[in-house]
């Protein structure tokens, strides 16, 4: 069996799996060093390999219709589940009602819980109860430490003297995470020693080391706590190359990510992250995205940091449009253009290694 930080889970994502609102179910059947995924919970795609559904390619995690036949077969399977994970990620952060009753399950079967939104179970006396009645822990991600544990920003970003690269999106829920990690994962297999840098949920899901939660952080520690997690990576690791995950977009009006990463991360280059099918901001409809020229120029303005590659989310596009997707971008922009899930990391890979 395969040695984990926490042990084996079951995600939950019912109705949200293959869609943008279950994307940390996406990142943990893809990849996490936190846990085994033994099953997801999505009667959509019952029986069917997340992965096959996901990318096209088997990854040995089957979906079910609900969580005692999830629980069934990983028992079976000689898998004891150990965790129950939230593995949705919708417009707010909001559990859905329904949620609730299978979570209650989970407890009565022993299972920690981990969720990473916004509503926190901790604050639910009967899932408390519960919890403490079967001797489990519900860990809500989301919930922003004691001021007396958060870091205020110091300058000791100027201490980190290896390469940071930043990967920012054109948009939220655009796979700037998943690019992340195959960066890291790139350099490592390549020989170098590289460390990611989360700012979100799903990010600590996946057992990234260094992060912190961008999004449900107090403003005022923002910027602290993101130089903290990159200074800590450098000085405890001192790896070649520290990736810092983006979070949701410059402009997008709803989720302006990359402010903060940008001014405390100060990051050597940048990434942009592009899904070109996409003509509105995620979730707004009416709110024209702005232009991948438009946003370039903003992080250049911004930051005076230079994107140095897109990488393409080939949503909605056909197999045989992604390259040809890919050379509009770089005609566009005069910036190399990867699809990285689809074809590998490569190319983008030697780039990296030409600026250390």
């Amino acid at each position: 069996m395969k040695q984990r930080i926490d042990g084996q889970a079951i995600v939950y994502c019912e109705g949200a799996f293959n869609t943008p609102n279950g994307k940390t179910a996406h990142g943990l059947v893809r990849f996490t060093e936190r846990y085994e995924v033994v099953a997801l919970i999505d009667p959509k795609y019952a029986g069917q390999d997340t992965g096959e559904v996901l990318d096209g390619k088997k990854n040995g995690i089957t979906a079910f219709a609900s969580f005692e036949e999830a629980y069934n077969q990983a028992i079976e399977a000689g898998k004891q589940p150990t965790h129950f994970v939230i593995g949705l990620a919708p417009d707010g952060g909001r559990l859905p009602k329904e949620a609730k009753a299978v979570i209650k399950e989970a407890l009565k079967r022993g299972l920690h819980i981990d969720s990473g939104l916004h509503d926190f179970l901790t604050n639910d006396p009967q899932l408390v109860e519960l919890a403490k009645s079967h001797n489990c822990e519900i860990r809500d991600v989301r919930k922003t430490p004691d001021r007396d544990k958060l870091h205020f920003f110091t300058g000791d970003i100027e201490r980190v003297k290896c390469l940071k690269i930043a990967v920012l999106g054109t948009d939220s829920a655009i796979g700037k995470r998943t690019t992340s990690w195959l960066l890291v994962h790139g350099m490592r297999n390549a020989g170098y020693k590289a460390e990611m840098v989360g700012t979100g949920q799903t990010a600590w899901m996946q057992g990234a080391k260094y992060s912190m939660i961008m999004d449900s952080c107090i403003n005022d520690f923002v910027s602290g706590e993101i130089e903290h997690a990159v200074v800590s990576a450098w000085r405890l690791e001192k790896p070649h190359l520290i990736v810092i995950e983006g979070q949701g977009s410059l402009m997008n009006p709803a989720y302006p990510g990359g402010f903060e990463i940008l001014a405390a991360g100060r990051p050597d280059y940048v990434v942009l992250q592009h899904a070109p099918k996409r003509m509105e901001y995620d979730g707004f409809p009416g709110y024209r995205l702005h232009s991948i020229q438009e946003q370039i120029n903003a992080i250049k303005v911004i930051s005076g940091k230079d994107v140095i590659a897109i990488t393409l989310n080939h949503e909605d596009m056909t197999e045989a449009e992604i390259l040809p997707a890919c050379d509009a971008i770089t005609q566009e922009t005069g910036l190399p253009c990867y699809d990285v899930l689809k074809y590998g990391v490569t190319e983008l890979i030697e780039l990296l290694i030409e600026k250390l």
